[in-house]
């Protein structure tokens, strides 16, 4: 009577699993790469409303923040590493970013409109 009872609830557990696999859509991931305090893309495109993934690989001998006050968002990355951020849903519109450190050349924009 246990293991009736164990596999049928392996067996809901399973179904859920799959039914949830099925309904949501796989996250965008984006990498950013920073290289002599640049943001290389500089210039991203997304869709309206949805959630995204940021992969921030920092390739310099010095770290960065990635910052954005329009996005809600800042992360220390620091030297020959990576960071990971989540942005999203977003509203139609541009969202602009840069190195807290290297302001003045490290920039950036994400752009979300309909592709």
């Amino acid at each position: 009577m246990m293991q009736q009872r164990t596999k049928r609830h392996y067996n809901y557990f399973f179904l859920l699993l799959v039914l949830f696999s099925q309904a949501s859509p796989a996250l965008p991931i984006i990498q950013i790469e920073i290289l002599n305090h640049l943001f290389y893309p500089s210039d991203i495109e997304i869709a309206p409303n949805t959630k995204v993934k940021l992969i921030i690989i920092n390739l310099d001998s010095s770290a960065e923040e990635f910052e954005s006050y329009e996005l809600n968002r800042e992360k220390v990355i620091p030297a020959n590493s990576r960071g990971t951020l989540f942005i999203g849903p977003l509203a139609p519109g541009e969202y602009p970013f840069f190195g807290e450190f290297f302001p003045k050349t490290a920039q950036g924009v994400i752009r979300v409109r309909e592709q």
